[in-house]
């Protein structure tokens, strides 16, 4: 509520002061800058030429800025330097009152420019519609550097996209081996398949199997010459079929064990 009545009186003051300075500087503007020169030397103001077209431009130019809050406090010092001068070299002499040529309105002058100097012109005016403007710009700005500083680069980028893909690649490629390692062991502890369709799996260990040589089975010295010579006329012994220990060494070399051999009893 206090910026609020601060920023009206600011610009009620604001207003009536730039209407006060345009006022005198329109004045000695169409008077002609010759007419206020002259003024100026009868008064006694040193470099009555400069001193007349400094206060011409700057009361009206100044007066103007003054009703738009543009630039108050540069032009709010320049009026200051102004009255200033004309208290020093004109008024002082004639007291107070304006009636006498006193320096009642020029000192009023310079110390509402000097309020506008130390306190500026409030938030209605250019001057805080351009600091707003200009104040989120920064802010923009700021954002979109914090937000560039902490987003990943292009490299860091690849490198996480590449690692996940060889996270990933490398977590299928175990699981296949597993399941096929399973699936191995699974067969070789069954010791083959009894029957149906085999895997691709189970097709890789049966072909990784090693061949065994087949042997011929040995005498049974347990039969008669008879018998041996019935065998040995209807084929040799081993011809299609394993007996006990052939089959016992592929068991063997399957499940990776010595084989145990038995020896025939002893006749």
């Amino acid at each position: 509520m206090k910026k609020v009545l601060f920023d009206v009186a600011a610009l009620i003051a604001r207003v009536v002061t730039g209407v006060i300075f345009l006022a005198h500087g329109w004045q000695k503007w169409q008077g002609g800058l010759s007419a206020a020169s002259e003024g100026f030397r009868e008064m006694g103001i040193p470099m009555p030429v400069m001193a007349a077209g400094f206060s011409t431009v700057v009361e009206t130019v100044g007066g103007v800025f003054l009703i738009l809050g543009l630039l108050v406090r540069p032009v709010a010092l320049l009026l200051l330097i102004n009255m200033i001068g004309a208290i020093v070299f004109v008024h002082g002499s004639h007291g107070v009152l304006s009636a006498n040529n006193g320096w009642e309105l020029p000192g009023a002058l310079g110390a509402l420019c000097l309020l506008f100097l130390a306190l500026g012109g409030g938030r209605i005016g250019l001057d805080a519609i351009f600091a707003s403007v200009f104040r989120r710009r920064g802010e923009r700005r700021v954002a979109e550097e914090e937000l560039a500083a902490h987003a990943p680069s292009r490299d860091d980028a690849g490198m996480t996209a590449g690692t996940a893909a060889g996270t990933a690649a490398g977590t299928a490629a175990g699981t296949a081996a597993g399941t096929a390692a399973g699936r191995t062991a699974t067969g070789t502890a069954q010791g083959g398949r009894t029957g149906g369709p085999m895997t691709p799996a189970e097709r890789d260990v049966s072909a990784d199997r090693p061949e065994v040589p087949r042997q011929p089975a040995a005498p049974d010295t347990t039969r008669s010459p008879d018998t041996t010579r019935s065998t040995g006329s209807t084929g040799s012994t081993g011809s299609g079929r394993f007996n006990d220990d052939d089959m016992r060494e592929i068991d063997a070399l399957v499940s990776d064990e010595p084989p145990q051999h038995h020896k025939p009893p002893n006749r």
